[in-house]
């Protein structure tokens, strides 16, 4: 009885079927924002259903995602908006096909959980970083 209650605050219902984000939420938001974006949205499902150890690894993944158009850019003295749309989607794919697929089964029922918080989140830290990278642009800082 009790490994059943545990079961059931390990989800977002009470019927116990989880809510995750989507395969195409992870990749959306790693396009568009970063693969650290997506890989924290693939961490919260992970947590919904108590991975823990992969969900940390998940996370270790789309850091190293995100740092590595920085670390290209630097190696080939170029701007890092070359590569950064190509590491996001080869980092989207990483975590949608490979990451998703590998711990969560294609057979696992869940609900699909809304994107408009983390969507609100992700505009609220990026905007004002992409302004304030177009004004050091403008002055030249």
């Amino acid at each position: 009885m009790e490994i059943e209650t545990n079961k059931l605050e390990n989800t977002s219902e009470q019927n116990g079927i989880p809510k995750f984000y989507t395969k195409k939420a992870i990749f959306g938001f790693s396009i568009f924002f970063s693969s650290l974006f997506g890989g924290i949205l693939l961490m919260q499902n992970l947590k919904e259903i108590g991975m823990e150890k992969e969900a940390k690894k998940v996370l270790k993944t789309s850091v190293i995602l995100t740092v590595i158009p920085f670390f290209i850019a630097w190696l080939m003295e170029k701007e890092v908006s070359t590569y950064t749309l190509l590491t996001n989607i080869i980092g989207g794919l990483i975590l949608s096909e490979f990451y998703f697929g590998l711990y969560i089964s294609k057979e696992q029922i869940f609900e699909k959980k809304k994107i408009w918080k983390p969507l609100l989140i992700s505009l609220l830290i990026t905007i004002p970083l992409t302004v304030f990278a177009i004004y050091c642009a403008e002055k030249n800082l």
